[in-house]
């Protein structure tokens, strides 16, 4: 975003769900092709979920970006870890800009049940001026 890469006021933003084999390295991963392993099963569909709506506001130096819960509706799937939160719109994964990422700490394999991921109070995204 800072880059003018991503425009949360316009662009898709996606949510996507890789196994603990993807280890997201804030250095070197800029783009979605950094993501691998992508979970795969029923009632969820590659890419990820769409986050919509997306609000951002700003108080006291600090800009929150937020969105509406990641969710999937009676989905399966074995061994998601890391959630990877990136800008859809460009044309290609090596142009899809990253934007945050969830580990949960723990694998999560639902199965034929709803799945969401509750983004923090604070925002999907926040960025404090200095």
């Amino acid at each position: 975003m800072a880059n003018k890469e991503a425009d949360w006021d316009t662009d898709v933003v996606k949510t996507m769900i890789s196994t603990v084999t993807y280890v997201p390295n804030q250095n070197t991963d800029k783009y979605k092709s950094s993501v691998t392993n992508e979970v795969t099963g029923t009632n969820y569909t590659a890419g990820g979920a769409t986050i919509s709506p997306l609000t951002s506001a700003e108080a006291a130096l600090v800009w929150n970006l937020d969105g509406a819960d990641a969710a999937w509706t009676t989905v399966t799937f074995t061994g998601g870890r890391i959630a990877a939160t990136y800008d859809n719109s460009p044309a290609t994964d090596a142009t899809r800009p990253l934007l945050s990422y969830v580990n949960f700490g723990a694998d999560q394999s639902p199965a034929g049940v709803n799945f969401t991921i509750q983004w923090d109070a604070a925002g999907l995204v926040r960025v404090t001026v200095s």
